[in-house]
């Protein structure tokens, strides 16, 4: 039923939980799994960081979500299962488009998704990727909500 499913994370609760459940789901179905990470590069610099600095910080934030991708893919597959890591950089987009592409692309069955559960003024200011992912995808989403955790 599902053969290919599409996690996407970062270092929070909820992407851990989601990834922890999709390896269960892809145990119990023979699936391969997909861990999904993009690093936002927006075009706006911090107040007072010099442009050589930024890059710095840029190199630095990409060696640690490189690390922090391979090692969820290291522990999918000490779990037996098919799964493979991709790393994507984005410049201003949401990084929930570039979560559909890839579902697309690749291309995902299922898609499941770690939700902070944001609501209200918060959503709208820190973005709602979880909701665009759900709105915009052709498979199905399963969310694992961080009030669950």
């Amino acid at each position: 039923m599902y053969r290919n499913i599409l996690v996407p994370v970062d270092d929070s609760a909820a992407a851990i939980e989601s990834v922890e459940q999709a390896v269960e789901l892809a145990r119990a179905l023979g699936s391969r799994i997909k861990l999904v990470h993009v690093i936002n590069r927006t075009p706006w610099m911090p107040l007072g960081v010099e442009p050589a600095s930024m890059e710095d910080l840029v190199g630095q934030i990409h060696a640690a979500s490189e690390s922090m991708l391979r090692g969820l893919e290291k522990e999918a597959r000490a779990s037996g299962i098919d799964a493979d890591a991709k790393l994507i950089e984005a410049f201003g987009e949401r990084v929930g488009e570039f979560v559909v592409v890839e579902a697309n692309s690749w291309p995902a069955d299922l898609i499941i998704c770690g939700t902070h559960g944001r609501r209200g003024v918060r959503r709208l200011l820190m973005g709602g990727d979880a909701e665009y992912i759900l709105r915009h995808s052709h498979v199905p989403v399963l969310f694992i909500p961080a009030c669950n955790l």
